[in-house]
């Protein structure tokens, strides 16, 4: 799995560590101007659509021409807007190298963890795919701590030596992916192509038993040699689909709200201070990587279905918490507990969310989708979750501005029934093949079950 290891280090966190602090700082207002509420909310969503867009598209285009070759155009792309941030002169061309930012990150980063979720063995996928989260988490570190360190500068590198970083660790990305990440072996034998499939094998060192496996499963999954898995019955078909649509409509817990303006929530908790409300930024990062190393190490011991339901309830729980904290008039600016309630608790939301749905859900619906659509429908679920990311981000400055607890609230309604819905239909895939995960869907369509069936383990 070294391939893995070498290749996982992208940093598409970097930009949402960036992107808040930089449209901040005192160099980036005297160049672009100081903006409203919603053009700042604006601004910083740009890249989101453009990523939903593309990542519809995404698995089409790793279907045609491999999950490798994808990775690495996404990542060139990525890098190309990221370098046009940085030389910005105006704020056109600005939010122009967002939109192409947004495009090559919709294209890699879904078919980071179809690939992953393809060449990993089930005793160490849960891990294997975590580790883009593990290695996002050190991004978004960088990110803050880059602009902290850059925004005494007397000139316009204060904001734009950050994204020029952000351009060369994605053109590093982009080279090591294309040279050193071998094509998956399952997409590489449901075209035929055995031989290239073996190499890629033993470039992974996965063992003889694994691969054997995992072609006598694939074989036994073909009609008549064409190429083609066969499709489950269609009524299972229609139930996962429409399970993947509820899902992740749903799925707006608000994080990207914290990650993108985690400067202005500090300060409305009540520190004032620029420098103190950077500072609270940047502890959070150091935050959220500490705990996720223990989630990825532990990943495979942990179900992605408790952790998705368990750290939902936590979410909603701590949104409303922090809501109804605000909506008493218990957080006061210069005195009181109230305030440093709210500061601990975003603290502890980001953790959670890190440790629970940033790592199960990613690694579940990768892992339970079957051959033919997998990088499709994986990529389907990354743009329809950046759709609700680009909602979160161009809302909470406004929702902000107008009330100072009904964000909260909002995000804690929509992670709430996320929780619910995935308690009454998600499925335990941990420790599986993707084969037998697809044989599970195919044997049995979901019927009518009691809470207590539901609360145990449908496979």
């Amino acid at each position: 799995m070294e391939p893995i290891k070498r290749l996982t280090w992208p940093p598409p966190r970097m930009d949402t560590g960036i992107i808040g602090p930089v449209t901040v700082m005192q160099k980036y207002t005297e160049d672009f101007g100081t903006t409203s509420a919603i053009v700042h909310g604006l601004i910083v969503s740009t890249i989101l659509i453009p990523a939903a867009l593309s990542a519809f598209a995404a698995g089409r285009v790793a279907d045609a021409i491999g999950r490798a070759r994808t990775i690495t155009l996404g990542g060139l792309i990525f890098g190309m807007g990221a370098a046009l941030e940085a030389g910005a002169v105006h704020s056109g061309m600005f939010i122009t190298g967002r939109v192409i930012e947004g495009f090559g990150e919709g294209l890699f980063l879904g078919n980071l963890v179809v690939c992953i979720t393809e060449i990993s063995p089930p005793r160490s996928r849960g891990s294997l795919t975590s580790y883009p989260q593990l290695t996002n988490t050190v991004g978004l570190t960088v990110g803050f701590f880059s602009c902290y360190g850059t925004r005494s500068l007397d000139s316009s590198l204060s904001w734009r030596l950050p994204f020029a970083l952000l351009s060369g660790f994605a053109f590093a990305f982009a080279g090591t992916s294309w040279f050193w990440l071998p094509e998956s072996p399952r997409w590489l034998l449901v075209r035929g192509r055995k031989e290239e499939a073996a190499r890629a094998w033993d470039i992974l060192d996965i063992a003889s038993a694994d691969r054997e496996k995992v072609q006598n499963e694939q074989e036994m999954a073909v009609l008549g040699g064409s190429g083609t898995v066969e499709a489950p019955p269609a009524e299972v078909k229609r139930a996962r689909d429409g399970w993947l649509h509820l899902r992740q409509m749903f799925q707006m817990s608000g994080i990207d709200g914290i990650l993108y303006y985690a400067p202005l929530l500090f300060e409305r908790a009540g520190l004032s201070s620029a420098k103190a409300s950077f500072l609270a930024s940047r502890v959070s990062a150091i935050v959220i990587m500490a705990a996720t190393v223990p989630a990825f190490i532990y990943a495979d011991r942990w179900g992605r279905r408790h952790s998705t339901i368990y750290g939902g309830l936590a979410l909603s729980m701590l949104m409303f918490l922090i809501g109804s904290l605000y909506a008493s008039s218990s957080v006061h600016e210069t005195h009181g507990a109230g305030r440093w309630v709210v500061i601990a608790s975003i603290y502890i939301f980001a953790v959670v969310f890190c440790t629970t749905w940033a790592m199960g859900i990613k690694t579940w619906v990768a892992e339970s989708q079957p051959q033919r659509s997998r990088s499709s429908a994986t990529n389907l679920a990354y743009g329809s979750n950046w759709l609700t990311n680009f909602l979160v981000a161009l809302t909470t400055p406004v929702l902000l501005d107008r009330s100072s607890f009904g964000a909260y609230f909002l995000f804690g309604g929509c992670t709430l029934i996320t929780a619910i819905v995935c308690m009454m239909w998600m499925p335990e895939t941990q420790g599986k093949t993707p084969e037998e995960i697809e044989a599970a869907f195919a044997r049995k369509a979901p019927g009518k079950k009691s809470l207590f069936r539901l609360m145990r383990r449908p496979f």
